[in-house]
């Protein structure tokens, strides 16, 4: 009978030990290199999950805004342009003057003035002189005025002056103007200051004027239409000698400026005399737009 041989229980207990020491090192050889096969293998990880598309649908990109030239152009209506306000009031003739606004025309007017006095022994008015003279001259049309809630109702306002205000000589046409000097008048009862006052009446039409002075406005003691001329230092005693310059005197209701008046040219003549009787002229006027 064959006899078995028995390890003895130390050999397998260092049997046992150097098995286990072989997979330990085994183990530690696949994880050596610093972790590095780690480290690549969590970096190739990441990289896969950064290139990789997402598994969940993209959000929607945004509208795009649309450019200037994309929006849309408001459709025109057929109801015609507003040029003014309903409420602005309309002059007369203004469809056919409103040509004539803003224009100037200059020329020369010649002008021939009589004197009068007082001087006689019972008192009367008579004749004590006269004089022909010329002067550059300028005539200004323009948008009627509005002064306050009025509108002047002339076709057109008109400015005439020959020669300096200051000058003897010189003669004055306004036929229109906002009075902004005194809330009160010479009776001192009040006034609007912004008193749209009209001196004239003005008709245009076919390219002639026909225009009358109507109210001097000496009762608001705005007297812009004036003639001024030297006076006497002493009433009746020219061989004292006149004051320096001239005195304006305020022209009479009645005074006529007419003529022809178009685009290019005027050529016009005015007739009247002083509110005080002293003075009388006639002038004629010929100018050219410039």
């Amino acid at each position: 009978m064959a006899r078995v041989r028995r390890t003895p229980e130390n050999a397998w207990a260092r049997l046992v030990a150097a098995v286990c020491t072989g997979l330990l090192c085994a183990a530690l050889t696949g994880c050596g290199n610093d972790g590095s096969a780690t480290a690549d293998a969590s970096t190739a990880s990441a990289s896969t999950l950064a290139s990789d598309p997402p598994t969940s649908a993209p959000a929607s990109p945004p509208e795009p805004t649309p450019s200037v030239s994309e929006v849309p152009t408001p459709t025109p209506t057929d109801e015609p342009a507003t040029t003014g306000s309903p409420d602005e009031p309309v002059p007369a003739d203004a469809s056919d003057a409103s040509s004539l606004w803003g224009k100037r025309f200059s020329g020369s007017a010649k002008i021939s003035v009589d004197i009068y006095d007082y001087c006689t022994t019972d008192g009367s008015r008579r004749r004590a002189g006269s004089q022909t003279y010329s002067m550059n001259s300028t005539l200004d049309l323009s948008r009627p005025r509005t002064g306050g809630d009025e509108t002047e109702s002339n076709p057109f306002s008109m400015l005439f002056a020959a020669g300096d205000p200051s000058q003897a000589g010189a003669v004055s046409f306004w036929s229109s103007a906002v009075s902004t000097t005194s809330s009160q008048d010479l009776a001192g009862n009040p006034r609007d200051p912004h008193l749209l006052l009209t001196y004239w009446d003005i008709d245009w039409s076919d390219g002639e004027l026909d225009a009358r002075l109507t109210d001097p406005h000496t009762q608001q003691a705005v007297a812009l239409n004036l003639l001024n001329w030297s006076s006497p230092v002493v009433a009746c005693r020219s061989d004292l000698g006149q004051l320096p310059g001239g005195y304006p005197h305020a022209l009479a209701s009645g005074t006529t400026f007419a003529g022809r008046l178009d685009g290019s040219s005027a050529s016009l003549t005015a007739e009247g005399s002083s509110i005080d009787g002293q003075v009388a002229f006639r002038f004629e006027f010929d100018g050219t737009a410039s």
